[in-house]
């Protein structure tokens, strides 16, 4: 079984992707919420967020607060790198025992780790390839706002990203997201079929 990453930068299309990805039959991991459910109360994440970034974020069910997190950790890249460096690890161990658990199964040509961070946190190279899901960044701002994100925001959030560029550069699979939702699913269908003549050979 191919384990495969599957990124690209914030609202460029990778969630689409995955979708279509899935439909076909693929198995793909979403890394965010696999981060948001080790958030929750009693998860393995939640307290240690709380008293590193403080316990106002919570409210009174002890929910951590997204949207505040996500303000106080955009806005300072320190303060990002502490809460990836109490996620990302967890969120590694719980994708990569998933990836074995499936691989031991043989029910699958492949299997996909969809992740905007996925180079940034080093899972990218624990994997067989990585495809690369991209539009341009006029695209990525006007979805970011749609999103009921500032321009600011939205900015903040792309810079904190590897730049496309690099993404491109180490991708084994390509998906141009800039185009209609039909373009972009036969670019995925046509993926698919690669996989599966890979794996029957």
């Amino acid at each position: 079984m191919l384990k495969l990453g599957l990124t690209g930068g914030i609202a460029s299309g990778k969630s689409v992707v995955a979708e279509i990805l899935r439909e076909l039959g693929f198995p793909v991991l979403d890394a965010d919420s696999i981060s948001h459910k080790l958030m929750e109360p009693g998860q393995a994440a939640h307290d240690e967020i709380l008293q590193t970034f403080g316990a106002d974020l919570a409210d009174s069910s002890g929910h951590i607060n997204r949207h505040k997190l996500a303000a106080v950790v955009f806005a300072d890249p320190a303060k990002l790198a502490q809460l990836n460096s109490i996620l990302h690890p967890r969120v590694g161990q719980i994708i990569f025992n998933q990836l074995e658990d499936w691989q031991k199964s043989g029910a699958h040509a492949a299997a996909f780790v969809e992740a905007a961070l996925l180079i940034e946190a080093g899972m990218a190279a624990r994997l067989d390839g990585l495809v690369v899901a991209w539009c341009t960044p006029e695209q990525q701002l006007e979805r970011l706002r749609a999103r009921g994100l500032s321009e600011t925001e939205a900015r903040r959030r792309i810079a904190v990203q590897l730049p496309l560029e690099e993404k491109l550069k180490r991708a084994t699979y390509t998906i141009d997201c800039s185009g209609t939702l039909e373009k972009t699913r036969a670019q995925v269908q046509t993926l698919a079929a690669n996989l599966r003549d890979l794996q029957a050979t």
